[in-house]
């Protein structure tokens, strides 16, 4: 008899990362797979939907404007009690450490239903940092049968506290997803076309990227000096910065940045553009934790704009350089990469430790052993 598979996700970064599971799900004969999104970034959402060709079972519309975590959280919480009666899943998965993956476990949690928690095993070790990220990410590792961990650092972290079953270490599916639709993209006219009128022919692109709540305010005025200073000091880069819509970006970037000619501001960019446009880089600058772990897989060179990360792997084998939010960390680094072609080259080969795109086949292949 099949089991009922019910994936539950809410934002872009979250669907991105469910995409080859729920491929290989459904050529399987032992699932039966049902979707449900939460709309906690609908628009984004969609577009990764559309890309990949999946569809929601259920949906959610729990997103309303500058919402409280507290109204984001108990409005999923509530919204999946019934869904999940409706589905009546063997197992509900959910993926990293959103609102949507925490409400969505504890909603299982209270049904008696097993989770299955992708990418399980993240520490940045600091509470508020990302918030309220690490703390959601803790909570369902409590709640979750299996733990499909992307490293052997993650795993660890896991057993230093206390796990000791169904810990298995897949690498990260972002990979999968990566290389599947960077294969589309490079084939694709229309998001060349698209491209034609914004980048610059013969500038080596820095692709800026910056969301992070505990980025506003004082953190993101000092990343967009540093992006003055880095465009004012090369006449041969284009930074392109696609804003977040989040008003707490869109205020600042603009204000500080507008009327610099090396960098051009865009509108925040659907998937497939994303990533055609991280193959097109040269460097990257981003406080994104999936971008950590795609741009390697495409030898681009990555600095962290945050104080810490979960991703210390990235770090560790030399494909990212964790410069914090400070304007001179983020020129020094930033400069030795450009400046230093050793560097460069040093980081753009080193050997990504997330994995090589088959992280979605192994999870259904523990999942179809132990269910």
């Amino acid at each position: 008899m099949k089991k009922k598979l019910l994936f539950i996700f809410g934002t872009r970064p979250e669907a991105i990362k469910m995409v080859s599971i729920i491929q290989e799900c459904k050529h399987s004969d032992n699932f039966d797979v049902e979707i449900c999104t939460t709309g906690q970034h609908k628009e984004m959402l969609q577009q990764v939907m559309d890309f990949f060709s999946l569809k929601a079972d259920y949906e959610l519309n729990v997103m309303t404007y500058s919402q409280t975590l507290y109204h984001l959280t108990s409005s999923i919480l509530t919204e999946l009690q019934n869904i999940i009666a409706t589905a009546k899943p063997d197992i509900v998965l959910v993926q990293g450490d959103t609102t949507t993956a925490f409400a969505g476990s504890l909603a299982a949690y209270y049904a008696q239903i097993p989770v299955a928690h992708i990418e399980a095993g993240l520490r940045s070790f600091d509470n508020y940092s990302p918030f309220p990220e690490e703390v959601n990410r803790k909570l369902i590792g409590d709640i979750a049968t299996f733990h499909f961990c992307p490293t052997e650092k993650a795993k660890q972290n896991l057993i230093n506290e206390g796990k000791k079953e169904n810990l298995f270490v897949t690498g990260n599916t972002v990979i999968d997803a990566l290389l599947q639709g960077v294969n589309m993209v490079r084939h694709d006219n229309t998001i060349k076309e698209y491209f034609d009128n914004i980048i610059i022919p013969d500038r080596k692109i820095i692709l800026v990227t910056g969301h992070r709540r505990e980025n506003f305010g004082k953190p993101f005025e000092e990343i967009c000096n540093a992006l003055l200073e880095i465009a004012e000091t090369y006449n041969d880069v284009q930074i392109i910065y696609p804003v977040h819509l989040n008003p707490h970006v869109q205020k600042v970037v603009h204000k500080k940045l507008g009327s610099q000619k090396n960098i051009t501001l865009i509108n925040p960019l659907d998937y497939a553009k994303l990533i055609y446009l991280l193959d097109k880089s040269y460097l990257v600058l981003t406080d994104s934790g999936g971008i950590q772990e795609e741009a390697p897989s495409l030898g681009k060179p990555v600095v962290v704009l945050r104080n810490v990360t979960e991703r210390e792997e990235g770090i560790e084998a030399g494909t990212a350089i964790l410069a914090g939010t400070s304007k001179e960390k983020i020129i020094q680094h930033s400069f030795n990469i450009l400046n230093n072609e050793e560097v460069y080259n040093k980081m753009a080969q080193a050997v990504n430790p997330y994995g090589i795109g088959n992280s979605g086949k192994q999870i259904v292949n523990i999942l179809e052993k132990s269910l």
